[in-house]
């Protein structure tokens, strides 16, 4: 199974590179594979390559998702810890 996050161009490199923002954390990835990506454009990343772009309502919408994942599993971990 492969994972793929939503993250947000916000930079630009030389080299068909970028930097994107991974929920607060900037990480330079490759975009060779996809064409006309642009600052502001929220790109599917996979392994530090973007490997599509997608819409920012949907982006936002997965970014959700993983949030509320991301909170039960604390809330769970913290429950079993008592």
């Amino acid at each position: 199974m492969c994972l793929a996050i939503p993250a947000l161009v916000v930079e630009l490199r030389p080299n068909d590179q970028a930097v994107v923002n991974l929920g607060g954390i900037r990480k330079e990835i490759s975009v060779a594979l996809v064409d006309g990506v642009q600052v502001g454009d929220y790109v599917i990343v996979h392994v530090g390559h973007a490997i599509g772009t997608i819409d920012p309502e949907e982006a936002q919408r997965t970014l959700a998702l993983f949030a509320e994942m991301a909170d039960m599993e604390r809330t769970t971990a913290t429950t079993e810890a008592t």
